[in-house]
Formats: C-alpha cells, sequence, structure tokens
C-alpha cells in the first residue's frame, strides 16, 4: 500500500519502521528546541508531516513501548486517530505520567503509526438485542481464569 507524505518543515522527518516486521512507524518530533513536559502535564509536539490516509483505513497513533516504560511518556488521549480526511499537521499530544520532569528532544522519537483497516456501520435502533450467555456482565464477569 501507498500513503501520501507532505513534509511541512525542512526539518521534519518521514516516519521509519524500527525493523522489517514492525507493526509501527516511528514519528519524530519535528522542534526548533528541546521541550520539557512536567509531571502530569501534556504538551503538543508537533510531527512536521501530513499525511493522506487511503480510504478505509485510518493512523492509530500509538505510544512507543520503550518511551512510555521507561519513561514515562505517551499519547494524552492512548491512541491518536487520524482520518482518512485529515490533512493537518500530525500532532502528538505526549503526556508525563512520571513524577520526573521530562525534555522530548528535536528528531526524538514521540510515537509510532500504525495504518489500521475498520469497518463503516450504520447503527439500527431496536427494542431488544439478542440474548448471549453473558448477557449484561460487565467488567470481571468472566472470571479471572
Amino acid at each position: 500500500m501507498e500513503m501520501k507524505i507532505k513534509k511541512l518543515t525542512d526539518t521534519a522527518k518521514v516516519p521509519e519502521r524500527g525493523s522489517d516486521y514492525a507493526a509501527g512507524y516511528d514519528l519524530f518530533a519535528d522542534l526548533d528546541a528541546p521541550v520539557t513536559i512536567e509531571p502530569g502535564e501534556t504538551k503538543m509536539i508537533g510531527t512536521g508531516i501530513a499525511i493522506a490516509v487511503p480510504a478505509g483505513y485510518f493512523g492509530g497513533i500509538f505510544a512507543r513501548s520503550g518511551l512510555s516504560s521507561k519513561e514515562g511518556l505517551r499519547p494524552a488521549n492512548c491512541v491518536g486517530v487520524v482520518d482518512a480526511d485529515y490533512r493537518g499537521e500530525v500532532k502528538v499530544a505526549l503526556h508525563n505520567d512520571s513524577n520526573v520532569v521530562r525534555t522530548v528532544e528535536p528528531s526524538q522519537k514521540v510515537a509510532q503509526l500504525v495504518v489500521v483497516p475498520f469497518l463503516a456501520v450504520e447503527f439500527d435502533t431496536v427494542d431488544e438485542l439478542d440474548d448471549t450467555e453473558r448477557g449484561a456482565g460487565g467488567f470481571g464477569s468472566t472470571g479471572k481464569h
């Protein structure tokens, strides 16, 4: 699959895969200077790119495992969504879950982009839903094992 990308600045970097089998493409901070993020704070980090996600797909912006587990930095909305009709700059709302100030450097990998297919649905309002064995059992209703 081909996806069009536009660099919005001279310093923007095209997303890269870390290995041949990686599902995610690393997104890089496009910054003029380092940005500090206080504990519990969220900052918008631009990537300097715009993308044209193909119809029937969305761009999921996920945490980078090392950055989130080692430094406590993750997308504030947990998973960002870049819709197929969005043409603005891809940004990452980076949240600091740690108890220390973190610094994001220019060109640092800040998140990963995964292109995911989805099904468009039409909602049909009904009076009753079909019965299942689980029924309305919610959180923890299926047990630990």
